[in-house]
């Protein structure tokens, strides 16, 4: 595979931010104000790319039918509004990436499960919203990941063939979500994956283990771009 790729499409926390830290702050005010004991950083960074039902359900042992569930799940949401992009960035390696693609003409987007309302302020918290050449969103789409709709809608709005393009995730349903699409999928193992979780079963065409590998696996694949 030699053309140049069409786009390049990133899953958001996980893949391509570090939404982690600002997550533990938020699920940890949020037991500091229901009396109870704070967690580690390395727990709770397993829920991550499961949205914030499943930190809270973590966080706190509850089911999510639980009467005390969508109290917390609401007040979560609030406090994190207010703590959006205090210590999230890019990951290692990825801000030299999105410079080297718009370089080379090459665009790049998110589409990510993560509601606009939490998304775009996150993006433009790190200065790359305007970057992007798509931002997909839950709000814009009927299904969600994995479904290929949010996809396939992102490559509508760049003008691209899916065949062509790329998905980077940090989930089985990131992975599967490019494959429905007929999109190439790398799977990001550097992400926020359960222990209990085998990324080698996902089927992704390609891996990396770290963000600073993603740049130079594009370069291995498409040999025609310069340096």
């Amino acid at each position: 595979m030699h053309a140049k790729p069409a786009s390049v499409l990133f899953d958001l926390d996980g893949t391509l931010i570090d939404t982690a830290p600002d997550f533990h702050w938020v699920i940890n005010q949020l037991l500091q104000e229901e009396g109870r004991t704070r967690i580690d950083f390395d727990f709770l960074r397993r829920y991550v790319s499961n949205g914030a039902r499943a930190m809270i359900a973590a966080a706190f042992d509850l089911e999510e039918d639980d009467s005390d569930f969508p109290r917390l799940h609401q007040r979560m949401l609030e406090i994190y509004l207010e703590h959006l992009a205090v210590d999230s960035s890019l990951f290692p390696g990825l801000q030299d990436c999105l410079h080297w693609l718009q370089q080379h003409e090459i665009p790049w987007g998110v589409v990510t499960n993560k509601p606009e309302r939490f998304t775009l302020p996150v993006m433009q918290g790190l200065a790359i919203d305007e970057q992007a050449s798509s931002i997909i969103c839950p709000d814009h789409v009927t299904h969600k990941k994995p479904h290929p709709e949010s996809l396939l809608l992102a490559c509508q709005q760049i003008n691209c063939s899916p065949e062509n393009s790329i998905y980077v995730g940090d989930h089985l349903r990131d992975i599967e979500a490019g494959k429905r699409a007929g999109m190439i999928t790398i799977a990001a193992t550097y992400g926020y994956i359960d222990e209990d979780e085998d990324p080698q079963t996902w089927d992704a065409d390609h891996y990396i283990s770290c963000a600073t590998e993603l740049k130079p696996l594009l370069k291995s694949l498409y040999s025609v771009l310069t340096p």
